[in-house]
């Protein structure tokens, strides 16, 4: 992948010089791709016998490789390329996320697809679910022609920084130690995350965002990832992005008190559109009214966000069908309408060009920043 540099280059700091510089190296060759160590040198801010020496060792561990030489257009002696050994590893990934299927795959360092599985929950909740999961990435180790990484996973819930599931009540698990599980039964070192917070990372990594935005993912319930300054916001608890816990229904005054059936979920989950679209029948203009008033909901849920955060992009993840459109209209309309104008007058609202990989890739990610630094 080739994409612009979303990190500023500042030099290592004291305690973990060498760790820092060698990411630098790497996150460098993953967004600009082949170059010489007199480029990176230049790139970085690196000198270049910090370069060259490690280099040498990144080549030794067959994480970067020799492409040849670079060819020049003026005299001089021709120097020699480097990059990623971008196929010289591949990450398994798991996305949890779905209420029908579970979906696992291989990528290669730049997202591509080497192998993929999905499983059917056919309904499975609970150490049946965690089961099922495991099943998946047993399937899907084997299919590696070349060394993993890393596994990644992105699963609904409330994650801890140590890969514990600590509440995902559409899959019943409670305090579960997916992270632990996963590693012991596999043998390869595994990163467990909040779906929401990965899918972020994902169209921070590969989509087309600034440095500031919302993710909002639209499927069995709602949740959100935040990006700030480039960086994830997971929260004190962990618990950052519960969007779809929110009460947005100020239907019945301002003294209801909290009700479930007056949270962001009720109107905009996918069972939730699906059932409105059902009783709307044949009718467009009854069909155009349920997800108008979806896309309402949640700008009413976002419009604080923004407005606190000054964020620049709000990305909608969830199926086209129902989220392109009517409802990703009615959404911005609602957040101009109820932020400042002058401090939003280049608010973007877009929807995510992934599709069913967005988690996937958003597990690649995440394997990629924490073993490779890379971001």
């Amino acid at each position: 992948m080739n994409v612009a540099m979303k990190r500023s280059n500042l030099g290592a700091t004291p305690g973990d010089a060498k760790q820092h510089n060698r990411a630098l190296i790497m996150r460098t060759l993953y967004a600009i791709g082949p170059a010489s160590r007199a480029d990176l040198a230049r790139a970085t801010g690196l000198t270049k016998v910090t370069v060259s020496g490690l280099v040498a060792e990144l080549i030794g561990q067959n994480l970067l490789h020799e492409l040849g030489q670079q060819e020049l257009q003026r005299p001089g002696k021709p120097a020699i390329l480097v990059d990623l050994a971008r196929d010289a590893h591949a990450v398994l990934c798991l996305d949890l996320s779905d209420h029908q299927r579970f979906r696992g795959a291989l990528l290669d360092l730049d997202g591509n697809v080497l192998a993929r599985k999905d499983a059917k929950r056919a309904g499975a909740t609970g150490d049946a679910a965690v089961a099922l999961a495991i099943e998946l990435a047993l399937d899907l180790q084997p299919m590696a022609t070349v060394p993993l990484l890393g596994i990644g996973v992105g699963t609904p819930g409330v994650v801890d920084d140590q890969g514990v599931v600590r509440t995902a009540p559409n899959l019943e698990w409670s305090s579960v130690p997916l992270q632990q599980l996963l590693q012991d039964r596999t043998g390869v070192p595994t990163i467990v995350e909040n779906d929401a917070n990965v899918a972020a990372l994902a169209e921070y990594s590969f989509g087309e965002t600034s440095e500031d935005f919302i993710l909002i993912t639209i499927g069995q319930g709602v949740g959100s990832g935040l990006i700030l300054g480039g960086q994830t916001v997971t929260g004190s608890n962990f618990a950052s992005g519960e969007i779809g816990q929110v009460m947005v229904g100020t239907d019945l005054g301002l003294d209801t008190p909290y009700a479930r059936e007056q949270v962001l979920e009720h109107w905009l989950s996918v069972p939730a559109l699906q059932l409105a679209l059902e009783a709307a029948g044949e009718s467009t203009e009854a069909r155009e009214t349920a997800l108008r008033e979806a896309g309402r909901r949640l700008g009413i849920a976002l419009a604080p966000v923004v407005g606190v955060l000054n964020l620049a992009d709000v990305v909608l993840a969830g199926p086209a069908e129902l989220v392109e459109g009517t409802l990703a209209d009615a959404t911005l309309d609602m957040l101009s309408r109820r932020t400042m104008p002058d401090s939003h007058t280049e608010l973007a609202l877009h929807t995510s060009a992934q599709g069913d990989q967005l988690v996937l890739r958003g597990a690649l990610a995440t394997v990629l920043k924490q073993r490779l630094g890379i971001s």
